[in-house]
């Protein structure tokens, strides 16, 4: 009697412990979602202006080599005003 019961039981637990695993199965499906808010057209990019103002530019508007410059070559670049 005692033996039918722990079988009972473990049959039991190990039927629980697979809602787990099919709530995980379920939960990794890609979900279609209806976006409330429009969407950004282009990303922005934050940019020195010559003047050492920080500005944010459209990246379609922007054209160059995409070629980092040197620390010199920037305090060069800026406008000082003295």
């Amino acid at each position: 009697m005692n033996n039918d019961t722990r079988r009972k039981l473990l049959a039991s637990l190990g039927a629980l412990s697979l809602f787990p695993l099919l709530k995980f199965s379920s939960l990794t499906k890609k979900k279609d979602l209806i976006s409330c808010a429009p969407e950004a057209a282009s990303q922005k990019v934050k940019m020195l202006t010559q003047e050492g103002v920080l500005v944010e530019v459209d990246m379609s508007k922007i054209k160059g080599n995409k070629q980092k410059i040197t620390n010199t070559e920037l305090q060069a670049w800026v406008k000082k005003e003295i």
